[in-house]
């Protein structure tokens, strides 16, 4: 079994390209996939999280590859979000590799809010507000800059601590982003055409049902701070139905359907530039295990360090 670490991916030759293009195969070839909803565990401390998250997948060879996911959030830690993941073969039941999860956590999730946007969002869609400027909120961004081809837009961050700064700072370079702060949340979704929330814990909503403009999509990718959205959206849609049957609201959308079923055609997405549109991109081991299989790929295997767990070798042990 081999180790890969953070420092490993981070170092290797995979581009937000490539993450485009593994996220749109992965979601296109959903219906080929085992994708039992996550297990969530909270231990009973405000914000604390352990999510177990299981997946087979196919790739277009038929090689299978199964894995299982680790995340934990703990507020007080830094970061406070760490994930972690075992892959096998899952032809032959050979574990390959425990592997840092944290790069391929980010970079996808960025990568499928990205491809939502591209999916969903109506046409020529110029406002884009973010909450929430940490990494996965960078990793969206980069992501969406593959799809807008140096087209102009206006990006509208919310103040937090500076990190708008920092955010503005790191994408200086590209100059069809046209950068703008605001105080509030009810600045930020008004007049916005897309709302971007990576935002890890929200207790509440975060804004009045007014203050979101015919056509809006929102993307609240950890799901928190925007439920009363759930009761007058015109549609929303999520990468998987069983990872959200569950959600308190799910019986009183207006319209629900898999962002697959309509990658695929089986379902239809926007029909109108004034339908409000909710996409829940609830991450799924789908999209991980697709990552972690094209990175093991691409590794040179001879540079990671191996792991020897020394199994037993009779049958019969005890």
């Amino acid at each position: 079994m081999k180790l890969v670490t953070f420092r490993d991916i981070e170092s290797s030759d995979i581009g937000m390209k490539d993450c485009v293009e593994w996220v749109a195969e992965a979601i296109k070839a959903k219906g080929d996939a085992i994708l039992p909803p996550k297990i969530s565990l909270n231990p009973g401390i405000e914000g604390v999280f352990a999510n177990f998250m299981p997946c087979i997948v196919k790739d277009a060879q038929s090689r299978s590859w199964g894995g299982v996911k680790m995340v934990t959030r703990y507020p007080g830690r830094f970061p406070s979000l760490d994930s972690k993941l075992i892959l096998f073969d899952a032809d032959n039941g050979d574990v390959l590799a425990l592997m840092d999860a944290d790069w391929i956590t980010t970079m996808r999730t960025g990568a499928v809010a990205a491809h939502s946007i591209d999916l969903l969002a109506k046409s020529d869609y110029r406002t884009i507000s973010i909450v929430g400027l940490g990494n996965t909120a960078r990793a969206a961004l980069l992501a969406l800059l593959e799809y807008l081809g140096g087209r102009d837009v206006d990006v509208r961050l919310k103040r937090y601590k500076g990190q708008e700064d920092l955010f503005m700072e790191r994408f200086s370079g590209y100059d069809n982003l046209h950068f703008s702060c605001v105080d509030t949340y009810d600045e930020l979704v008004r007049g916005a055409d897309v709302v971007i929330s990576a935002v890890t814990y929200i207790a509440d909503d975060v804004c009045a049902d007014d203050c979101f403009d015919e056509g809006v999509l929102v993307v609240p990718v950890h799901t928190r701070g925007f439920t009363n959205c759930d009761l007058f959206f015109d549609k929303v849609y999520a990468d998987d139905r069983g990872h959200v049957d569950h959600f308190k609201n799910f019986d009183q959308f207006n319209q629900f359907a898999e962002v697959a079923d309509v990658v695929n055609g089986r379902a239809v997405g926007r029909e109108r530039d004034d339908e409000r549109i909710l996409v829940y991109n609830i991450g799924v081991a789908m999209h991980d295990i697709v990552f972690a299989a094209k990175l093991y790929e691409r590794m040179d295997k001879e540079k990671l360090v191996d792991i020897d767990l020394c199994q037993p070798e009779k049958k019969f042990w005890v």
